[in-house]
């Protein structure tokens, strides 16, 4: 197997874009964190005994503080949710998991006396047991699998493989140990077996809160790079690292996502293109005289409205496909334009991809110490809108923007992930060489895994170090510095088995008694 050094250096430049990967990077969705759609990993399952899977997990709502009680980080009710995949290339979504939410408040009462009963100030009462807790507000959801375009398909619900039941239960966020001892005991009783209409084998269906993922010296990095990137390796401080995320995940059989479908004269592919979305109803009214509606009438008395009334079209305004590119490629102007359009339009922001202003800042902050390669950028268009030829770009593609995975590539088991993803398969001649020490073919830019450290590679990637003969910081022997934040990420960041992600921070780390949990005492 072998592709062009330039190709991949595309693909994780255009990546770099967000050092935060995709929170909080466009003016309107800033506002919304309900639906900023952060992160989005694709790859082959490498959890013991499920071979020829394919996982996909889609973060939202950024920057969870674990202590953000009392109403927590619920997903928006009023919302859709999406992951889209195109599986023949043409930059169009050949199939479409959407998700819709409900949050029901039960209106949980107190006797406070005079014979007076009065709703709770918050989401839960103590526990009737280390995983059972007492719910003030119940989120549910429903999931459907739409076939051919997300707006011209039928939706087809996706059912509980043990009952038949089309509503699955998100576990609440983990509010504390004193509410939810055990809350990964918890959060692991909602993890379904589902059945998906048109795939004959079963998936898997988890949505919930997780430990954030992403690994990152954010503060530094968005203070105009302030730090040495040719400091330490490692030691930095990763500065989301006590944030939780929520996570919609799936694992789903890789044969029911592949163009299977497509007729014998018509070259089949391995390949599937991927991004999340999620849109609001166009219209909302807002009422001056709201009230939670809650489970089985009115608490106070009387019919209620709620906040607000929605309606109108779907409208799209957040999209993640490979991870970091709204945050950095795109400028500030047309940031919320990239969020609202679609991959098959994406030539109308080629621009900024052959001439990538953070290039240029970083030669203006570090000098002769970037030598970053000049604009134009044309081996960035390849890998950016194509995918690499020979490893995830499928025949007769369109170019477009997506996070691409080869399913045909075997998957890494996680003792032997490289966190550099595919970067140590690179030969000084531009080639690729699964020979080489280190060399991980299943990692990003083919997909993304939790355990990839897209910040460190794309920071090596715009500094040119795959580029090969006269890259400007190619030295005599061939190689490359090691460019870092500093912040490295280790197994310790995620799991080995689905869905992948740490249990979230709790809220409280001390336990029943309100000593630390761990028995310390103070």
């Amino acid at each position: 197997m072998s592709f062009k050094r330039t190709a991949i250096a595309a693909a994780v430049m255009a990546s770099f874009a967000a050092q935060a990967s995709s929170h909080r990077e466009a003016p309107f969705i800033a506002q919304h964190p309900a639906v900023d759609g952060t992160d989005f990993y694709m790859f082959d399952s490498y959890e013991t005994g499920r071979s020829g899977f394919v996982t996909i997990l889609a973060n939202y709502n950024p920057l969870q503080d674990t202590y953000g009680g009392p109403n927590y980080f619920a997903l928006d009710p009023d919302a859709l949710y999406e992951i889209n995949l195109d599986n023949d290339g043409d930059a169009k979504e050949d199939i479409t998991f959407q998700f819709r939410f409900t949050n029901t408040f039960k209106a949980l009462t107190l006797p406070v006396g005079n014979n007076l009963n009065l709703p709770i100030y918050s989401i839960n009462l103590p526990p009737s047991g280390n995983t059972s807790p007492t719910l003030n507000r119940i989120e549910t959801y429903t999931a459907s699998v739409v076939r051919g375009g997300s707006r011209t398909g039928l939706p087809q619900p996706i059912t509980n493989a043990a009952d038949g039941t089309t509503t699955f239960t998100k576990p609440v966020d983990n509010i504390g140990n004193k509410s939810i001892p055990d809350y990964a005991g918890y959060a692991a009783q909602y993890i379904y077996n589902v059945n998906i209409p048109g795939c004959g084998t079963q998936a898997r269906l988890f949505v919930g809160q997780r430990a954030e993922s992403f690994v990152v010296n954010l503060g530094e990095a968005f203070d105009l790079f302030n730090l040495n990137p040719l400091g330490k390796t490692s030691g930095n401080p990763n500065t989301i690292g006590d944030k939780n995320i929520t996570t919609i995940a799936m694992e789903v059989p890789a044969a029911c996502l592949t163009a299977d479908h497509l007729s014998a004269s018509t070259t089949k592919t391995p390949v599937i293109g991927g991004w999340t979305v999620s849109s609001l109803r166009q219209v909302r009214v807002l009422n001056p005289n709201p009230q939670t509606p809650v489970t089985g009438g009115n608490a106070f008395g009387g019919p209620t409205a709620g906040p607000e009334a929605v309606g109108g079209a779907w409208t799209q305004v957040s999209r993640l496909g490979s991870p970091l590119v709204n945050e950095l490629v795109i400028g500030i102007t047309d940031k919320d334009k990239f969020n609202a359009s679609q991959p098959k339009n994406d030539a109308q922001f080629a621009n900024y991809v052959t001439h990538p202003t953070l290039a240029v800042l970083l030669n203006t902050l570090f000098g002769n110490a970037a030598k970053v390669p000049p604009p134009p950028r044309n081996d960035i268009v390849e890998a950016f809108l194509t995918g690499v030829p020979g490893v995830n770009s499928p025949a007769n593609v369109v170019p477009a923007e997506m996070l691409r995975l080869n399913v045909a590539i075997p998957p890494t088991a996680a003792a032997s992930q490289n966190t550099l993803g595919a970067l140590q398969c690179f030969t000084n001649a531009g080639a690729v060489s699964t020979s080489n020490p280190g060399c991980d073919p299943a990692g990003f830019p083919n997909g993304r895994r939790p355990g990839d450290d897209v910040v460190d590679i794309e920071l090596r990637v715009v500094e040119g170090g795959l580029l090969g003969a006269g890259d400007p910081n190619q030295q005599a022997d061939g190689s490359h510095p090691a460019y870092t934040d500093g912040a490295a990420i280790s197994s310790g960041n995620f799991g080995t088995t689905f869905p992948y992600l740490n249990t979230p921070e709790p809220g409280s780390p001390n336990g029943m008694n309100g000593e630390p949990a761990d028995g310390t005492g103070t």
